[in-house]
């Protein structure tokens, strides 16, 4: 039963896409940083075991001593996991790749499909206040995946502009009806983003009028150029909003995140 005497916590959104290459960590870095720049408290909780969003953050692997595996199934406590960031108002929960091993250890666990929904829901959350907590999600429907749509209120897809993406998310979508049905009923979508988007090409064209058709106003107004900037950042460990401010990849980041806050009337 939910304590009436802790304050509402914060809003958490699972960034998920099962097909690798659509700009999922990218959103999750540079989306998370935008929010904090909007003057959010932010928490992104890398949950891929390549640790791209740890990296991309500037958290070598030598300095994640506790990690999102720690606090799946070793019974970290998140305040041993979290750590602050470069950016202002952005936290982390770093990844290595011990979490390639999860899902088969989450088998045998009967709580599988709920240790992060637990861990996230842990009073030490009260602590920071955070007003996100964003989950970068391994590019497969794996556990872990659905350990983060269980925790999660909703879902962000990140839908890059190419021929089969359409056909790739009918399947994610089953999987959130899935986990709608069997472990959280109040799971929605937050949106669909449209990623690596080039205006020249009439392919990217057919694709958003495709995902505007089929999808409405879940597709954001928002939309990702592909970006020179956006795919440098990650090598100087920063977000694209630090690594060059004024970049079309920033602006557009800054543009999700404030559609984002709209919707959520926050602004």
């Amino acid at each position: 039963m939910s304590d009436p005497t802790r304050p509402p916590g914060p809003k958490i959104i699972a960034i998920a896409n099962q097909k690798g290459g659509v700009g999922k960590t990218t959103t999750a870095i540079n989306l998370a940083a935008a929010l904090a720049e909007e003057g959010m408290s932010v928490l992104l909780v890398d949950l891929d075991p390549q640790g791209n969003a740890s990296t991309g953050l500037g958290v070598e692997p030598a300095n994640r001593e506790k990690t999102t595996y720690d606090l799946l199934l070793e019974d970290a406590t998140l305040m041993d996991v979290i750590r602050a960031t470069q950016v202002e108002g952005l936290w982390l929960c770093p990844a290595t790749t011990d979490l390639s091993s999860a899902d088969i250890e989450l088998v045998a666990n009967e709580k599988r499909s709920f240790l992060l929904h637990d861990a996230l829901r842990q009073p030490a959350v009260d602590h920071f206040s955070f007003d996100y907590i964003l989950i970068d999600c391994p590019p497969s429907l794996s556990l872990l995946t659905v350990n983060a749509m269980v925790a999660a209120h909703s879902v962000l897809v990140p839908l890059q502009a190419e021929f089969y993406a359409l056909e790739g998310l009918s399947q994610l979508m089953l999987t959130i009806r899935q986990v709608r049905q069997s472990a959280n009923r109040d799971l929605r979508i937050e949106g669909v983003l449209l990623t690596m988007y080039d205006s020249r090409n009439n392919l990217s064209t057919q694709v958003e009028e495709d995902a505007r058709a089929n999808l409405g106003d879940l597709v954001y107004r928002t939309i990702v150029p592909r970006n020179v900037r956006l795919s440098e950042a990650p090598s100087y460990a920063l977000p694209v909003l630090a690594y060059d401010t004024m970049s079309k990849g920033s602006l557009a980041y800054r543009a999700l995140a404030q559609e984002m806050l709209a919707r959520h009337n926050r602004t």
